[in-house]
């Protein structure tokens, strides 16, 4: 009996104020925890932000003009404790090729105001990125190299922002390289303004401010200079003209609580977390909330539960906060079902908020079982259940990539591009996973009887020797030149503005790189569907196929070499059907690369030559991505990637490649 009795004492009201008491004086982050009723209504007023001092602004520009390194500087002027540079490019495959791949979202405090920063993806193939985070900000800090100018992607990612009405400002960087000038960065600024107004931009929107910045070093400037005083070498002008040219949100705290879910991970802990703004209402730790989505009928409940976890990104780091109010952008845990697009409210609300529009797939590639003779060596997920369950969670994350349903256990994969869908199979590849792929297909379109197909514009700088190659190469994959004329502030530079079918530009990157000898930069984005251009030229020679199944040998290899370019070394497996290299002319020709020499006991006067080989061109995921064919495949594993015909059988290639003809 002392069991129940001990209980009841330590839970008479005596016992109850003296716990209260002692838990008095614990700081709010431990308090925190608790949820529900009482915990919500204990809240301070003054916990969630006023309005007025927010401050929700994007980064955007083209590839490598500077946005990461210019949110390091931000966030290092606000007292951000930075672990390395580039500190916003969390994952591994962001930071390996210098690239950011997701949108990501930060808050910093300056003079009594929260500005909540979206750092964007540069390249067109993560456009999506783009796209979800413009509905969640008032304005956006536009980035432009000084010396390469306004180029095919600052044109993408300024439409978008100009269709949602947002606030821009012009962040001339790299000002203090010894090629730019003041004169460049006029020319540059009216180039800018042009683009504006072509846009179609508002009086209000072509009326932006223009800075000048060396993110590298560190300061922003609102007049020219190539070396700011010791006292200005800082950011604090860039973050005044954020505060001052960048209308706090319009927000109504009285409403009933509502968000739009623009991002979404998931934690081993605390399930989904989503990530959005609240575009009304006061959100506690503990309210009850559902949510919601549109359907063809009207307004659809997915789930009703209630916020578990508040949190917010203050710099780097992830901090748990009691309340949020309108117009600010913060993260909550408590939901498992809803997703990117779906509207999380309080539960007498029975409205959706409106979704952003993506721009549609252009690409396709579809993702099967491993059926190699080699298959499941290297890897641990091998079966189409598991590549299913795979794709259909990338699809929820990354609403650029649409997932369908092939024949026998395969998955269509529409994106936006190889390099989209290239990062997902080598993440699908680290984290165990064995797969066949296959080539990159366009989407076409058909309207009023017309195929149409998506046309994309593209930037190329070469050297003038290159010229000709280059224009000679493009023209058998269907491209169109619209500018041509010589780099301002480089000698011996010509810059091209093309249109070219997106068919024409899969696997170009690698043959460009050869061609102008690693010295020419290409840059694409989508324009517009518009008329089929035709058949393309020959854009490839044949292929070496083995026919035979063992170890390859450096005896079988030399024989090959006078054949073609090897994509093989001696010692790997290789088996009927696989492609061991690239043939020296336009028809396929089947090898045997496993043949060994044959020993007897008879005695030979010569002595057995030397084998030497050149090094074979090994193939990289996006290289083998843009190089196959409609025949072939691409064998993805863990350990390595290997080229091969969809028809392994000789014969059976054979007679499908008569069939294609009849």
């Amino acid at each position: 009996m002392a069991g129940p009795i001990l209980l009841r004492s330590l839970f008479s009201s005596t016992s109850r104020r003296s716990l209260s008491s002692h838990l008095a004086p614990l700081p709010r982050l431990y308090r925190r925890f608790s949820s529900g009723p009482a915990a919500a209504a204990a809240t301070e007023p003054s916990a969630y932000l006023d309005p007025g001092r927010l401050r929700n602004v994007a980064v955007v520009a083209h590839v490598d003009h500077g946005k990461t390194t210019l949110m390091d500087r931000l966030l290092r002027q606000c007292g951000a404790d930075i672990p390395h540079e580039r500190a916003m490019d969390s994952i591994s495959l962001e930071r390996e090729r210098g690239i950011t791949i997701a949108s990501k979202v930060t808050s910093i405090s300056w003079k009594e105001n929260e500005l909540n920063m979206v750092d964007t993806p540069g390249h067109a193939d993560f456009g999506g990125e783009v796209e979800r985070v413009v509905g969640m900000v008032e304005g956006a800090v536009l980035v432009v190299d000084a010396g390469e100018g306004p180029l095919a992607q600052t044109k993408f990612v300024l439409a978008k922002a100009l269709k949602y009405g947002l606030h821009p400002l012009l962040l001339l960087n790299k000002v203090d390289r010894p090629s730019v000038s003041e004169e460049r960065c006029n020319e540059v600024e009216s180039l800018v303004f042009d683009l504006f107004a072509n846009l179609g931009a508002t009086e209000e929107q072509l009326d932006f401010p223009v800075l000048y910045a060396s993110a590298k070093e560190g300061w922003a400037s609102s007049t020219y200079t190539k070396d700011p005083p010791a006292g200005a070498k800082n950011m604090s002008q860039l973050l005044d003209a954020i505060v001052r040219h960048v209308p706090p949100p319009k927000a109504n705290l009285d409403g009933p609580f509502q968000m739009l879910v623009s991002m979404m991970e998931k934690d081993f802990y605390l399930g989904r977390i989503l990530t959005g703004r609240v575009s009304s209402g006061i959100v506690h730790v503990g309210d009850k909330i559902h949510g919601l989505r549109s359907i063809e009928s009207g307004i659809e409940k997915i789930e009703e539960g209630k916020v578990v976890k508040l949190m917010k990104k203050k710099g780097t780091s992830m901090v748990l906060i009691d309340s949020a109010g309108a117009g600010d952008i913060i993260s909550m845990a408590g939901l498992g079902n809803p997703s990117i697009g779906h509207t999380v409210a309080n539960a007498e609300v029975m409205t959706a908020l409106p979704t952003v529009e993506l721009d549609p797939p252009t690409i396709s590639m579809t993702f099967g079982v491993n059926d190699s003779p080699l298959a499941g060596r290297g890897g641990t997920h091998l079966t189409g259940g598991k590549i299913g369950d795979r794709l259909m969670a990338e699809a929820e994350t990354n609403l650029a990539i649409n997932v369908l349903p092939g024949i026998a256990d395969s998955f269509e994969v529409q994106g936006r591009g190889e390099l989209q869908l290239g990062i997902l199979i080598e993440n699908m590849r680290r984290e165990g996973f064995e797969l066949s792929v296959s080539p990159p297909k366009v989407m076409y379109k058909i309207e009023k009887g017309q195929k149409l197909e998506p046309i994309e514009e593209v930037t190329i700088e070469v050297n003038d020797e290159h010229v000709g190659l280059v224009m000679e190469a493009l023209s058998h994959r269907r491209a169109e030149v619209a500018d041509m004329g010589p780099v301002a502030g480089n000698v011996g530079r010509t810059r091209l503005s093309l249109t070219c079918p997106s068919r024409g530009l899969v696997g170009y990157r690698s043959v460009f790189s050869s061609d102008t000898r690693g010295t020419g930069f290409m840059h694409r984005a989508f324009q517009s569907y518009e008329k089929y251009r035709g058949p393309l030229g020959n854009v490839r020679k044949g292929v070496l196929v083995s026919m035979g199944y063992g170890t390859i040998t450096a005896y079988a290899l030399m024989s090959l070499e006078p054949r073609g370019t090897l994509f093989v070394t001696p010692g790997m497996e290789a088996y009927d059907g696989m492609i061991v290299g690239e043939h020296s002319r336009d028809t396929d020709l089947d090898v045997n690369p496993v043949r060994s020499k044959e020993l007897s006991n008879m005695r030979a006067a010569g002595k057995d030559e030397n084998v030497k080989l050149s090094p074979p061109r090994l193939m990289t995921l996006e290289e083998a991505i843009g190089y196959v064919a409609s025949d072939e495949l691409i064998e993805v594993t863990p350990k390595t990637i290997r080229l091969r015909k969809r028809y392994l059988d000789v014969n059976k290639r054979k007679a499908m490649s008569k069939r294609m003809k009849d």
